[in-house]
């Protein structure tokens, strides 16, 4: 990467190296596994013109996202904060029953299906096959496609233009950032607005989440780079909303720039918070990558010494942040024998790199491990206690980010590492 994807600089810092790594998502089944299998160089970068936080766009999204393995509806937690947004945004939005809302990555209708129960009309956009069947399936209308200007364009001259354009988890997912947003304000009425959820660079460096990075995500914003990125399509950052989700995420509300009002005081709070981070200059990032090094090192401690112990280690999930982890550690089924996941699709399957076996979540049961490595640390609190059965033989789980933590039975003590 010699430029920035914004703004064109060539002024780019190193935040992080985490080597080589395939695609997050790119599962194996058996007979994949005599053959060879791609890397890619997994290099985050810093714009210290406008503070895009970048990798290099190695893969495309058509080869991540024609059949993706991720369904959004296996995450109970998730499911209930799509419905929470919808209520919340169809009251400040205004959503009537002559309202349309379109949602750009809708997956497999996990957000659109609140809309549909509430008789509105809706629409997804969605470029994955097998997912946006499972959401038509669901009686969500699906279209099939990535958003660009035009797909935005099109679909405005056969609906209409959307009073409410939701792009959850996708803003960081797509290399074109300008188009992208372009398609957006194609996609919006002149007085709509768009609502944008995505990852907190902020809280990524503040608690190690180093496994969130992969070739997926191909930028990871700020408030400050987000207001850049927003611009350049047309659109108006007016409020923002910190979250819980995906261990920290801001919710972007923008509106076409000719509408729009001054940002509320929260944005001008957050911006602050991220200035006082040291997130503006390149002296912020550099003790990032020391402190990767040491989640590191103090997994592979732990994974080492209760092999040499006799204990069994199984993993929960099968995440693409956790396939970051496992790959930058090199764990292999020597120290996690296995790893089980709800999500049906990836089960028979190994995960890429590492090619430790993905199982139903029963064999945990079956099995009864010493410790349960859980690997989507973002859901804590839905797993300790979905997991709280591990505790009846004694078993413990472990949670690796920000920091090594076990947690045992009685009081869910954290014993660190």
């Amino acid at each position: 990467m010699t430029r920035c994807r914004l703004c064109g600089s060539a002024a780019l810092g190193s935040v992080v190296d985490l080597g080589a790594t395939p695609p997050c998502e790119s599962f194996l089944a058996v007979d994949q596994l005599d053959k060879p299998e791609p890397a890619y160089p997994l290099h985050l970068r810093v714009c210290t013109d406008c503070w895009l936080a970048q990798i290099p766009p190695l893969i495309t999204p058509e080869e991540t996202f024609s059949e993706y393995a991720y369904f959004s509806s296996f995450s109970t937690s998730w499911v209930e904060h799509a419905r929470t947004f919808v209520a919340d945004a169809a009251e400040r939005v205004g959503l009537g029953p002559d309202a349309f809302v379109v949602e750009v990555a809708s997956n497999d209708g996990y957000l659109l299906k609140h809309v549909v129960d509430r008789g509105i009309r809706c629409l997804g956009i969605e470029p994955s096959v097998n997912v946006g069947a499972a959401a038509r399936d669901a009686g969500v209308p699906t279209l099939t496609e990535f958003l660009s200007p035009d797909t935005g364009s099109a679909v405005r001259a056969e609906h209409g233009p959307a009073d409410l354009v939701v792009a959850n988890n996708v803003y960081a997912h797509i290399p074109d950032v300008v188009g992208f947003t372009e398609g957006l304000r194609a996609l919006v009425a002149d007085d709509g607005w768009v609502s944008i959820e995505v990852q907190h660079l902020l809280t990524l460096i503040e608690e190690n989440q180093y496994d969130t990075i992969y070739h997926e995500h191909f930028q990871y914003y700020t408030v400050a780079s987000a207001i850049r990125a927003l611009a350049s399509g047309g659109l108006a950052l007016v409020d923002v909303e910190l979250l819980p989700t995906h261990g920290g995420s801001i919710r972007l509300w923008a509106r076409p720039a000719e509408v729009a009002d001054e940002p509320s005081s929260r944005v001008a709070d957050v911006l602050a918070r991220e200035k006082a981070a040291g997130l503006q200059e390149l002296s912020g990032y550099t003790e990032f990558s020391a402190r990767v090094d040491k989640v590191r090192r103090d997994l592979l401690k732990f994974l080492i010494e209760a092999a040499e112990r006799g204990e069994k280690v199984v993993g929960y999930g099968a995440p693409g942040k956790g396939n970051t982890l496992l790959n930058h550690c090199g764990i292999r089924p020597d120290l996690l024998a296995y790893t089980v996941d709800r999500n049906p699709y990836k089960h028979g399957r190994y995960t890429p790199g590492t090619r430790i076996p993905i199982l139903p979540p029963e064999q945990i049961a079956v099995d009864k491990p010493d410790y349960v490595l859980v690997l989507p640390w973002n859901l804590r609190d839905e797993l300790i206690e979905q997991l709280s059965f591990v505790h009846d033989w004694g078993g413990r789980l472990v949670f690796p980010i920000p920091e090594l933590s076990v947690v045992e039975a009685g009081v869910v003590k954290e014993v660190t590492a």
